[in-house]
């Protein structure tokens, strides 16, 4: 049933910001119209098991890992990419299963992710000045007035990449190549050339001397299916609405309006005016849906925000995704926790250490020091516990790929090391390595909150 007086397209009665204005309207409408009729890429089921994954989550029964690519491209799309992201996202999760002794909810930033909101409309370089860029599925990344001109045949390139990584990822998550133990030793490849090895290879060991016992009980892929694969979901910033609307459909098995471009979609910190045309938006879909909290957020304004996307309180509806800067965090987030707490909303507090600590080094590259984005979430689960509340989540901007574009961490990259492989077409991702020693550094916070949840076995039986 659609929210009152919602449909897929009373978002374009709303005022908008962070939209392109395409030059030739009946291209936009042509591509529109063809979108409308092409299958979906997620299927609402789907997305109802996401769902209820997550209120595991709102329960304290299980923990978010969400990440993945800053933006996805066209230039760097391949097979390789995928699984080496893959690789190291499963292989963080592990890490996190065994700390927390709780599942971890796996939802990928990647097939779809192609939207990125800008504080600038334009980009300078010298005295000459184009419009930003916007990702792939508006304009070009190249410094020239060409490719600078929003383009909605992007959108027809979007899905296809979409479904052919969407293909990938569900072969990879259900066809045996995520088997736990060789998840595990993926793991251990990763550690086994890094400077921080020794001193997590206690964890390592302890983890694959459970895999071992398990296996001389005679759990193996070959015995337990749950062995076999994982549940993987995919999620994007539903930033560009005519492609989201387009992708929308009405769900003929129980009813209510999908966005079957992602199993999750969020709403960034620019764009949810609780007046404008993105929240009304996200308000009637039925997919879990994230909402970015910044420094601006009032207690009193995540309140109307929350009451506008989540009326019935359904827990896994809503994630709140705190991206404050680990300068910051400690000074905004308790208030919201406590209003939220107060008001008894069911919500889901994930961290996200990236987009609050982005910083211009000296040699001129963006980049995020590794330092900061640990102490934001050090932070992230301290005001937890001094609030009673759950740490749930975490949300990182990462890839699989041995970048240099975050400095710090065991690698110790710095500042000059940056431009070696500067990579990304919008913000710096941790690489690999990095992504890998973050999730033990998760992994310890997660280690201290175990007493404060229900029963390991409880969860485990549910």
């Amino acid at each position: 049933m659609a929210a009152r007086g919602w449909s897929p397209d009373s978002w374009r009665t709303k005022p908008i910001v962070q939209v392109p204005d395409y030059p030739d309207k009946a291209i936009l409408h042509a591509v529109e119209d063809d979108l409308r009729t092409w299958p979906p890429l997620a299927i609402a089921d789907e997305a109802r098991k996401l769902e209820i994954a997550l209120a595991r989550v709102c329960e304290r029964r299980a923990f978010l890992l969400q990440g993945g690519d800053c933006a996805e491209s066209f230039s760097e799309h391949s097979a390789n990419n995928i699984r080496d992201f893959f690789k190291v996202f499963l292989s963080m999760a592990v890490v996190l299963t065994y700390s927390a002794a709780l599942p971890v909810v796996k939802v990928g930033r990647i097939a779809g992710q192609f939207a990125k909101p800008r504080s600038s409309n334009v980009e300078k370089r010298g005295d000459v000045e184009l419009p930003a860029y916007r990702g792939d599925i508006i304009n070009g990344f190249d410094f020239s007035p060409e490719s600078r001109i929003p383009d909605p045949t992007r959108m027809r390139m979007v899905y296809r990449q979409s479904a052919a990584t969407l293909n990938l990822l569900r072969g990879f998550a259900t066809g045996g190549y995520s088997k736990l133990e060789r998840v595990n030793r993926w793991m251990l490849d990763f550690l086994s050339d890094s400077p921080v090895a020794e001193q997590y290879q206690e964890l390592a060991d302890r983890i694959t001397e459970a895999l071992e016992f398990m296996a001389s009980c005679g759990l193996t892929a070959d015995t337990v299916p749950q062995l076999q694969g994982v549940h993987f979901y995919t999620s994007h910033e539903a930033l560009l609405l005519p492609y989201e609307e387009a992708l929308t459909r009405e769900d003929s098995v129980e009813g209510g309006w999908y966005d079957t471009s992602a199993h999750m979609l969020w709403i960034g910190d620019r764009t949810r005016q609780p007046d404008h045309a993105h929240i009304e938006y996200m308000r009637g879909i039925e997919n879990p849906i994230g909402l970015k909290c910044g420094p601006s957020l009032t207690p009193d304004g995540l309140l109307e925000l929350i009451d506008v996307l989540n009326p019935s309180n359904r827990p896994g509806r809503l994630t709140l995704i705190a991206r404050f800067g680990s300068d910051k965090v400690g000074k905004h987030l308790p208030a919201l926790i406590r209003a939220v707490e107060r008001e008894g909303r069911n919500v889901i507090w994930s961290c996200d250490p990236m987009h609050g600590n982005t910083i211009t080094s000296s040699s001129s590259h963006k980049t995020r020091p590794f330092g900061r984005i640990l102490e934001e979430v050090q932070a992230f689960f301290d005001i937890h516990r001094t609030e009673g509340t759950y740490a749930g989540g975490v949300h990182l901007e990462m890839t699989g790929k041995n970048v240099t574009e975050c400095t710090g961490g065991a690698v110790a990259i710095q500042d000059a090391d940056l431009g070696n492989q500067y990579d990304t077409l919008c913000d710096p991702r941790l690489n690999a390595r990095q992504a890998l020693e973050l999730a033990f550094l998760i992994a310890a916070e997660l280690k201290k909150d175990r007493s404060m949840r229900p029963s390991t076995l409880l969860a485990a039986a549910e």
